[in-house]
């Protein structure tokens, strides 16, 4: 890698074209292959932009879902490429792409060291020996995608007969990435699918090539230890390699949080920390057999890429989790929203984010899957919800269907964001004869589902015009709470002179990281004790949530005393934070 910071996977359309901005910069970031739909028109808008002959690709074209994707990632590829060759042609000149790259790169980096002496240099031979030797070391950042593992429902052909698995969403897409000439990874998120899983296997794409390298590579993103280990051992097994851990706070992120049961980062950081060569060797020991079992002569050796991300802010947390922690990369979610030179975020939304409050980056039930998502109040998606209910049609035309799973009003599948389920849910509601305060809770639990299908792809939709008649383009937008902090829009330029120290972006009132995320975890606690009513089983839970997050407490202390003399943290407001959290913590009463 040539930066030690990615840009992780940001909603549907926020970072569906990032790689096109960002990786002929050497920056690593991650496009959502859930969305065909959103794939397909962004293929064409690039194909006509750049001048290059292209068909549609049907939904009655056979196994449609994965060839909008293949072809979708090879087009990033090819595009990528295009931009580099033409850095490689070009001359280094104040303002250029190629002054650019390695303007960004980090001061650690041998190449900056040699652009810089370079850039002192009066033209000549000596000059142009040292510029072949730079453009010789460009190297694109890699184009990685992300599948949320639960998002695989079973698909019909269009006579309404069930189609093999391999057709599923989930499998689908990993089939359009299988198939792509990309060589990167897949993030694995939301868990673990065995169907998907087992699928892997069969795909010869993710096994070593005739020289021992892998194409395609596997990153699981995880919240945990445990999870990681499990996760990775039943895909070795199957002699499927995991090449990344990209470790992510349950709480301090933006879109869907997947909350540990009060294991916080630091603790969770420091486990992998201790453990890492442990694994290593265990999960190569048994890749090695599952290999030879295959019929492999010789299985090369693999290392393992460790990452984190989720609420990091400043060049002084990046560091620490580089150091300390000996992590390979951080990702920078998030604040990336606000540099439109990287994402893809429509100007309305833009300007929310810019005069946002803390208080309009909330916790919510918004998400059909039943998972808390990460919301943003002023959002246009938001909005809309609110404007149908107050008209008394709650709920969303369900068009994509990537989020139905619910069953009970009909035999087949309905998403509970959609306006059918939530009209049928209310009405029988309304005979439950329940008081008004029970009715209006359960009232607002249903109709506080919004579709995110429609409403994350639709900032890219509105960017650049490719929206159909009568479509709905309100947005919505899963901001991570750390976007609060950042109340500007910024270049890419700025943004990674952030990252790296070098001119830091003024952030007003901003705890360390890991005291974000505590208080989101105290508050998280709170919120589920009020409740539990008296469910035993609940109340045990809770239990153990309080003891796990007092020990991160105590860890944290620790590490406090161990570097406050570093200036790796402002010490003192670091130790308060612990002590104003730990005491909101011992109050809470179940």
């Amino acid at each position: 890698m040539k930066h030690g910071f990615h840009i992780p996977v940001l909603g549907l359309a926020f970072s569906v074209d990032t790689p096109l901005k960002v990786a002929k910069f050497g920056i690593n970031s991650v496009v959502s292959i859930v969305d065909d739909e959103l794939i397909e028109r962004m293929r064409l808008f690039y194909l006509e932009k750049n001048n290059i002959q292209g068909q549609p690709i049907q939904k009655k074209d056979g196994d449609y879902r994965a060839k909008r994707i293949t072809a979708y990632l090879n087009l990033l590829k090819q595009l990528v490429e295009a931009d580099v060759r033409a850095m490689e042609d070009s001359a280094f000149l104040p303002g250029s792409d190629l002054n650019k790259y390695f303007d960004l790169l980090p001061h650690s980096s041998p190449d900056k060291k040699i652009y810089l002496e370079m850039s002192k240099m009066e033209p000549g031979k000596e000059r142009d020996v040292l510029s072949h030797k730079l453009k010789s070391a460009i190297q694109a950042g890699d184009i990685d995608v992300n599948i949320m593992s639960k998002v695989d429902k079973i698909n019909f052909d269009t006579k309404g007969v069930t189609l093999e698995d391999k057709h599923s969403d989930a499998l689908a897409a990993l089939r359009g990435f299988a198939y792509s000439t990309l060589r990167s990874s897949v993030v694995l998120s939301a868990g673990m699918n065995p169907r998907l899983y087992q699928y892997i296997a069969e795909l010869s794409a993710f096994l070593p090539n005739d020289v021992g390298e892998l194409e395609k590579k596997i990153t699981l993103k995880v919240s945990d230890f445990r999870s990681a280990y499990i996760q990775a051992k039943y895909l070795v097994k199957k002699g499927i390699w995991v090449s990344e851990f990209r470790i992510e706070s349950g709480l301090n992120c933006g879109g869907h949080a997947f909350a540990t049961d009060g294991y916080l980062l630091g603790p969770i950081l420091e486990e992998f920390k201790q453990k890492r060569q442990e694994l290593l060797q265990e999960l190569s020991g048994i890749y090695k057999s599952a290999l030879l079992q295959k019929g492999y002569l010789q299985v090369p050796d693999f290392t393992i890429r460790f990452t984190v991300q989720g609420g990091i802010g400043t060049a002084q947390e990046q560091s620490f989790l580089l150091t300390y922690y000996g992590f390979d990369s951080v990702g920078w979610g998030s604040p990336f929203l606000l540099v439109p030179e990287a994402t893809t975020v429509d100007d309305e939304t833009l300007n929310h984010l810019i005069h946002s409050e803390r208080e309009d980056f909330y916790l919510s039930n918004a998400s059909p899957l039943g998972v808390p998502f990460r919301n943003f109040k002023k959002s246009t998606a938001e909005q809309e919800r609110l404007e149908r209910i107050r008209k008394g049609r709650p709920g969303s035309p369900c068009t994509k269907k990537y989020l139905i799973s619910n069953t009970e009003f009909s035999e087949t599948p309905i998403c509970t964001a959609a306006r059918a389920y939530q009209h049928a849910k209310i009405k029988e509601l309304e005979t439950q004869q329940l008081s008004v305060e029970a009715f209006r809770a359960a009232y607002h639990k249903i109709t506080e589902k919004a579709c995110l299908c429609d409403g994350l792809a639709a900032a890219a939709y509105l960017k650049y015009g490719i929206s159909k008649p009568k479509e709905s383009t309100a947005v919505a937008i899963c901001p991570g709470p750390n976007t609060a902090f950042f109340q500007e829009t910024y270049s890419l330029q700025q943004m990674v002179d952030h990252i790296y120290g070098r001119a830091p972006i003024a952030l007003s009132d901003r705890p360390h990281f890991f005291i974000n995320e505590l208080q989101l975890y105290v508050d998280y606690l709170r919120n589920y004790i009020q409740d539990i009513a008296q469910d035993d089983r609940k109340v045990k839970f809770a239990e153990k949530f309080k003891v796990q997050l007092l020990d991160g407490i105590s860890y944290y202390r620790t590490l406090g005393k161990l570097f406050g003399k570093l200036n790796v943290f402002d010490l003192p407001a670091f130790l308060s934070g612990l002590t104003t959290c730990e005491e909101q913590l011992l109050k809470l009463q179940h």
